[in-house]
């Protein structure tokens, strides 16, 4: 098999690059390891800054979401029992975040791709990358249960974390950096309505809380646990009252309550890998960076990584150049980085540490206070709505 573009990885990543490919005449092939049930059901973000939705419109993807997406012009902040706001459009020039989970960005995607794009291959492993710095690498994947190969002018690892396209960088150019938190996340989805009209981030008594949304019917909400914990720990009753402790404000808020559907345990972490280009084989998304959730920046940093990829592969298709290709890996690392930046910044105010103690409390309530006036309030805005792509 032989193609331009071969893409490792159908999630939102892999798929929007394919897409954005596609409108620019330029062929590419999906290789996808799991079902195409598996991909559709894979519960991940859900926040979509401004630059996410403008991109899923701009390529044919983005009617479901404005019909079903719920925008948000800001955040509420909850610490020290008060409640902060932060408006996004007043301190950006009026952009906005978007609540439209991943699952229903890639069946968007998915159907698009099945219905008018390039080849899409469910089932098919990639299992190395051969010859990275020749003109033309090769994917070798299974199939069908047999071995195949596809030739490409380029290989783009979306294939996530633990995906094989990071080993096709020698370890001897490749650069890695890592951050581990004493802490992870316990998630739920709950058959309730929202008790709020925005994500509220809150450090409450007992650490950190997030009450989040999917739909008007259905809430999501993220409670900070001990690394290693185990959901089945955690009875339902246990999770609302720790939540309402955790959101707890004066006044006269109150946290609504409804049957838990599911639970999971998210480590947090953050890792950079470096560079995010070897010969013709390109990184994009967690093959390259993973942040902690709590920036909402995970998801809207591969789509920055693939728009700008795709812009790359456009201007060398229209003038024969390679400056952007040849620009991408320090272009993305510099929006990484500010991205693993802030959403550090934001882990380390909201989640208290095992060893903290009165001191280091009334420190982070300083940051949080400081966060809230008006300078620390739109720089916070900026980087939640999205940093421009240059």
């Amino acid at each position: 098999m032989r193609t331009t573009v071969g893409i490792i990885g159908g999630g939102p990543a892999g798929l929007l690059l394919a897409r954005l490919l596609h409108i620019a005449g330029i062929d590419c092939v999906v290789l996808e390891s799991r079902t195409r049930d598996y991909v559709e059901q894979r519960q991940r973000a859900g926040i979509l800054e401004q630059g996410t939705v403008d991109a899923l419109r701009a390529c044919g993807a983005g009617a479901r979401m404005d019909a079903e997406g719920l925008v948000h012009h800001g955040i509420e902040l909850r610490f020290d029992r008060q409640s902060h706001r932060i408006d996004f459009p007043a301190a950006t020039g009026g952009r906005s975040v978007t609540v439209y989970a991943q699952t229903e960005v890639v069946k968007d995607l998915v159907a698009l791709q099945l219905t008018e794009g390039p080849p899409l291959f469910f089932e098919a492993e990639a299992l190395a990358i051969e010859k990275p710095e020749s003109d033309h690498p090769v994917v070798r994947f299974s199939h069908g249960g047999r071995e195949q190969t596809l030739e490409c002018d380029y290989v783009i690892g979306c294939d996530g974390f633990h995906g094989i396209a990071r080993s096709a960088i020698p370890a001897a150019v490749r650069r890695t950096y890592e951050r581990s938190y004493p802490y992870s996340w316990l998630g739920i989805l709950a058959d309730v309505p929202p008790s709020c009209n925005e994500l509220i981030y809150a450090r409450g008594e007992g650490g950190f809380a997030l009450h989040s949304m999917r739909s008007p019917t259905v809430s999501r909400f993220y409670l900070q646990v001990p690394n290693g914990t185990d959901p089945a720990d955690w009875p339902d009753g246990r999770i609302w009252d720790e939540l309402d402790r955790r959101f707890a404000v004066d006044g006269g808020w109150s946290l609504a309550r409804g049957p838990v559907t599911a639970k999971s345990v998210t480590p947090m972490r953050s890792h950079v890998t470096e560079p995010m280009r070897y010969g013709r084989v390109f990184l994009a998304g967690d093959a390259a960076h993973i942040v902690p959730p709590t920036g909402a920046k995970g998801l809207n940093l591969a789509v920055s990584d693939v728009r700008i990829l795709a812009r790359a592969f456009g201007h060398h298709r229209r003038t024969g150049s390679a400056e952007l290709l040849d620009g991408y890996s320090d272009l993305c690392l510099r929006r990484v980085w500010q991205a693993t930046r802030f959403s550090y910044e934001m882990t380390t105010m909201l989640h208290s540490r095992p060893d903290d103690d009165a001191f280091d409390e009334r420190v982070q309530l300083a940051r949080l206070h400081r966060l809230v006036a008006p300078g620390p309030a739109a720089e916070l805005a900026e980087n939640y709505t999205g940093l421009p792509l240059d």
